[in-house]
């Protein structure tokens, strides 16, 4: 009995569906971003500076904390933090267009995925969602059994959990200093 077959027999065979084709689509991404991004010099020199750069402010902040603080060491702390946040910037701005290919996977995926299970139940929630999580969970489909699943939202939730565990795995993580992003947060002390 050949596996396509067998699979088509088992009771949960359309989730199982999803959620393998979510597997691969993370591996697939993740592979297209180690290509673009993670293997490249420019990443690994940023991804160092980034981690020497929180590392520094940590003992500074640490030290601090035990002396009083002075105006010098403020000053110095700011500087760190600001090299930080320019470095953090530029990783995200160096991620971005690994981004733009991985986002069109996503959504070729998706589609090819929508056209698959279309109007179909592929799996039973355990619970009853409330307002928008029901309207994600029960988007496209018939009836009015609220506990149905349809595909949108199967992968929607594999595809978060899966890829981030999967950087996290492979150690693609953005690094503990690197919380900023393309948009940080206005810095209260400018203000």
């Amino acid at each position: 009995m050949a596996l396509p077959s067998m699979l088509a027999s088992l009771k949960y065979s359309d989730s199982l569906r999803v959620v393998g084709i979510s597997i691969c689509t993370a591996v697939v991404c993740e592979a297209i971003s180690w290509l673009l991004i993670y293997r490249t010099n420019s990443y690994k020199s940023l991804r160092s500076s980034i981690d020497k750069a929180a590392k520094k402010l940590e003992t500074m902040k640490t030290d601090s904390a035990k002396i009083a603080a002075k105006k010098s060491k403020t000053k110095k702390i700011d500087r760190v933090e600001t090299s930080l946040k320019e470095s953090s910037r530029d990783l995200s701005l160096f991620k971005f267009k690994s981004g733009a290919v991985v986002a069109l996977v996503l959504f070729v995926v998706f589609g090819l995925l929508n056209s698959l299970f279309e109007g179909k139940v592929v799996a039973k929630l355990p619970f009853k969602p409330f307002g928008l999580v029901m309207k994600m969970s029960h988007r496209g489909l018939q009836g009015n059994d609220p506990t149905d699943c349809s595909m949108a939202f199967l992968y929607f939730l594999c595809s978060i959990s899966i890829r981030t565990n999967l950087q996290k795995f492979l150690g693609f993580s953005p690094p503990r200093g690197a919380s900023a992003g393309l948009f940080p947060m206005p810095d209260p002390k400018t203000s």
